[in-house]
């Protein structure tokens, strides 16, 4: 069954963050903002029975900031529901339906693919009125849920299947695995990249965190604007540079900053030009702030350019400010570590843009995740390992019958990306897919780069049967 996004989209208090970490299974880490910034959209790895999911959670709307309320509440559903194949419209049923309440459900009623009325809160007489009165908002049957309490979660599955049923059969229409072997033939070999060819460089950091100022180091030269104030680059600027014996193309993106902070229009195109920007990079140099390293707009950077397969880079700028360099590193490998596992393997880099120290080091991890991003490895070497891998720690044996992995092959570099056969891809648990991937990354010394494993029903590679499921 396809996998979807969900997106729980209501006014502020109905309860769909409760909701949401209960679909998660977890309380995830960074759900909690400093008081008075804006929350942006969260996402986690959602599950109800069999089916398996994306939750977009739209906290935080009280915090927004832009004039009004109304305002403010089509902003960020708007943008949650142009993300999401399904809308969880939730609805306090203690409360009943409100002006509030109506004006989303006609912003739903236009924009929204798939929508589910939930009235939650619903547990005991005080929400039988409230989850009758959600059929006068005209998005179909609502269903009675309480987050907080887990009740209703079977009425929400039984709503679910059908909707996930029919997305799975439109994406195995479209079918976006790539093709067996079409740039890593049998022997791990693929089209060589012209070694005078640029490495593409994306920067990225928050505002003022020093980006122009390494590209002008680099170059050696006052090519870029630079200054104290925040957002002073407003376009995506690529430069072309001979760095210690190598060519590099790099973008020098305007500040990401927090989405309710971005309010004119030049500077929100200034932010998707800055997006754009990781799609055309082959290395992305995530640039923090040693006085305030790993913020929420750090970590969304670095788990963009992950989730779009770029190698990434974590630079540490104005080191030289730092008094107490010892335990000042050994704070920023553990909260790395912790909060970004995803990377784990990333170089992580300390340097000064100003001063230029620490500039080789940064080079040399750049060549370093570039050769990594680009690994190649032979078909025979990957079943050796799939072999001792799955000896070593067999896969489970759902109902009696233990999962094959039958054959491993390699469809692409630029990231390394894998295709195994199994019998019955559908079961594998995420635990084993991860001792996969985790095997892979340490078996062919490939840290920090992202990694594809897709699987696919079928004894041998000819057997091209429909894509079951991708794992980043």
């Amino acid at each position: 069954m396809a996998h979807f996004k969900l997106a729980l989209v209501g006014r502020p208090n109905v309860g769909k963050s409760t909701l949401f970490n209960r679909l998660v299974g977890r309380r995830l880490a960074l759900v909690d903002d400093q008081p008075g910034v804006t929350r942006d959209l969260r996402e986690g790895a959602g599950r109800i029975g069999p089916l398996r999911f994306t939750v977009i959670d739209t906290a935080g709307l009280e915090a927004a900031t832009d004039d009004s309320l109304q305002g403010r509440m089509r902003k960020l559903t708007e943008r949650a529901v142009d993300m999401a194949d399904i809308c969880l419209f939730m609805i306090d049923a203690r409360a009943g339906v409100t002006p509030f309440d109506v004006e989303l459900a006609e912003i739903l009623r236009k924009r929204a693919r798939n929508v589910i009325v939930a009235a939650n809160k619903a547990e005991g007489k005080a929400g039988e009125v409230g989850f009758y009165d959600a059929f006068s908002l005209g998005l179909g049957t609502p269903v009675q849920l309480s987050g907080e309490h887990g009740e209703g979660m079977e009425d929400l599955l039984r709503l679910l299947e059908p909707i996930a049923a029919e997305l799975a059969e439109t994406a195995a229409e479209k079918d976006e695995l790539p093709a067996i072997d079409n740039t890593v033939d049998e022997e791990g070999n693929a089209e060589d990249i012209p070694d005078d060819r640029p490495i593409q460089i994306a920067v990225m950091g928050r505002p003022n965190a020093g980006k122009s100022t390494l590209i002008n180091k680099i170059l050696g030269e006052d090519r870029l604007l630079t200054g104290p104030e925040a957002g002073i680059t407003r376009d995506s600027i690529a430069v072309t540079t001979h760095w210690a014996g190598r060519d590099f193309r790099i973008f020098d993106t305007a500040g990401m900053r927090k989405r309710a902070k971005v309010q004119d229009r030049l500077e929100k195109l200034s932010v998707s030009d800055g997006v754009r920007a990781v799609k055309f990079a082959e290395v992305v140099i995530v640039l923090l702030d040693v006085q305030i390293p790993f913020e929420q707009q750090d970590l969304r950077l670095a788990d963009l350019a992950e989730r779009e397969g770029r190698a990434v880079i974590i630079a540490v700028n104005k080191w030289d400010l730092e008094a107490e360099k010892s335990g000042k590193m050994m704070e920023l490998r553990e909260t790395f570590a912790r909060l970004l596992p995803q990377l784990r393997g990333a170089p992580l880099v300390t340097i000064s843009a100003a001063t230029g120290q620490g500039l080789d080091r940064l080079h040399a991890a750049i060549l370093k995740a570039h050769a990594t991003w680009n690994t190649r490895i032979s078909t025979a070497r990957l079943n050796r390992w799939l072999m001792a891998a799955t000896e070593a720690h067999p896969p489970p044996a759902p109902s009696g019958r233990r999962i094959k992995l039958r054959y491993m092959t390699q469809a692409k570099t630029r990231p390394p990306t894998f295709v195994v056969f199994a019998s019955v891809p559908e079961k594998l648990p995420e635990s084993y897919e991860r001792y996969l991937v985790n095997g892979l990354r340490e078996h062919f010394d490939m840290p920090g780069t992202p990694i594809r494993l897709y699987f696919r029903s079928g004894d041998n590679p000819y057997e091209h049967k429909a894509k079951q499921r991708k794992i980043y």
